[in-house]
């Protein structure tokens, strides 16, 4: 419901769009009831110039889904689209005459690449039926969850696409690339897995087949010219296997921002070394 007009000392306020301070010196406007356009768009004209008075620095609109009728006065006032979600649209205007501060949308999207191996030294591997790397076996790959963990968002993707049920171990490797999905970054984290169980049923929709390759016919795919993932993912297999390489296992941590529990990788081996 929106602010009404009350006297201080001895002044009437207007009406103005309800809204709560955040930590960083901004206001915070999220709307819930239907409202005419029209008396939105007045409403934010005075309540913007109440905000600029006060010294206000970013204001921000939420706007569901259900009242994108307001968008458009929101964009006649100078506020810009900052993020959006399936339910909602936010805002933002940057009311200082300085540089704006404010990160942008999230710039890089979480994939997990899962390297299952078994003790006859066979890799867990798919062809995918869509995409550039159609026909071509690969590991089972797949983006994470808003809110899942690296080390159960790849146990997930390799029972959705090859039924194995997998146990996290650690991240061997990541990776960074660039424009992938919507002009957005990757991060991609090589995990290795344990599997658990050994009979494959694949997800039909996406998968065209699955199955146990030696580590060494995995290896015969390369051309001695390759220089891209296929290679390194080959080159950390063979060493794990081999030379008992050391990737990077989660430690619980609670984190400063706001308490709640999350995770570091890192390798524990030679952290707990003894100098």
């Amino acid at each position: 419901m929106m602010d009404q007009g009350t006297m201080e000392n001895g002044v009437e306020n207007v009406q103005r769009l309800p809204a709560t301070d955040d930590e960083f010196g901004g206001v915070v406007v999220e709307m819930k009831e239907h409202m005419d356009s029209e008396v939105f768009h007045t409403l934010l004209k005075t309540s913007m110039s109440l905000w600029k008075l006060q010294g206000k620095k970013g204001v921000w609109i939420k706007l569901p889904i259900y009242l994108s009728n307001l968008v458009d006065a929101a964009v006649k006032e100078g506020f810009w689209y900052h993020h959006a979600e399936p339910s909602y649209l936010m805002l933002l205007y940057w009311i200082p005459e300085t540089q704006n501060p404010i990160p942008g949308n999230a710039s890089h999207i979480a994939r997990v690449g899962a390297i299952v191996l078994n003790d006859k030294r066979e890799m867990l591997v798919v062809q995918e039926k869509l995409g550039n790397l159609r026909g071509v076996w690969k590991i089972s790959t797949g983006i994470t969850h808003e809110g899942e963990d690296i080390s159960v968002g790849v146990v997930r993707e390799v029972k959705e696409e090859t039924g194995i049920d997998t146990e996290f171990v650690e991240v061997l490797a990541f990776s960074q690339h660039h424009k992938v999905f919507f002009g957005k970054s990757e991060l991609l984290f090589l995990c290795m897995m344990r599997p658990l169980s050994f009979d494959i049923k694949i997800q039909e929709t996406e998968i065209e087949a699955a199955k146990w390759m030696p580590l060494e016919e995995y290896a015969s795919q390369l051309s001695p010219q390759e220089n891209g993932l296929r290679k390194y993912i080959t080159e950390l297999c063979i060493a794990k296997v081999d030379r008992d390489y050391s990737g990077f296992s989660p430690t619980l941590v609670t984190s400063y921002c706001d308490g709640n529990p999350s995770y570091i990788f890192l390798n524990k081996g030679d952290l707990n070394k003894q100098s």
